[in-house]
């Protein structure tokens, strides 16, 4: 077989091979998690990235959903987001959202020994 005849089967080969990976590709989608894995909250003080997987992981820290998500009343209920209840920047709706997030966080960080508590710890980015 000739070089170039080599080359155009290699070509062909390659082609098939990557036909059949976009289809298996498109044909098995990666499930979408059940459970955010990691969420960003935007403020004035510097966006903050929150691992949600290491907190509600048993890997992790292992929190229960109604831990931080307060409003669940039981088991099984779907947690909503914080933004959903403390929407406003304001304190007329209740506790604003920047407070309620730090009093919750915070507060957890410092009893449990472990965890930010300073601005610039979790403010980075």
């Amino acid at each position: 077989m000739g070089q170039n005849k080599e080359r155009v089967v290699a070509y062909w080969i390659a082609g098939i091979f990557f036909v059949i990976g976009a289809v298996c590709y498109a044909a098995f989608p990666e499930r979408t998690p059940d459970q955010p894995i990691r969420i960003m909250f935007k403020s004035t003080g510097g966006k903050v990235l929150f691992d949600h997987k290491l907190h509600v992981s048993e890997e992790g820290y292992g929190f229960a959903c109604s831990d931080c998500h307060h409003e669940i009343e039981e088991e099984g209920d779907e947690p909503s987001a914080c933004g959903e209840c403390h929407m406003s920047e304001s304190e007329e709706d209740g506790l604003k959202r920047s407070d309620a997030l730090h009093q919750q966080c915070i507060d957890c960080h410092e009893e449990s020994g472990g965890g930010p508590t300073k601005c610039n710890e979790c403010h980075m980015l």
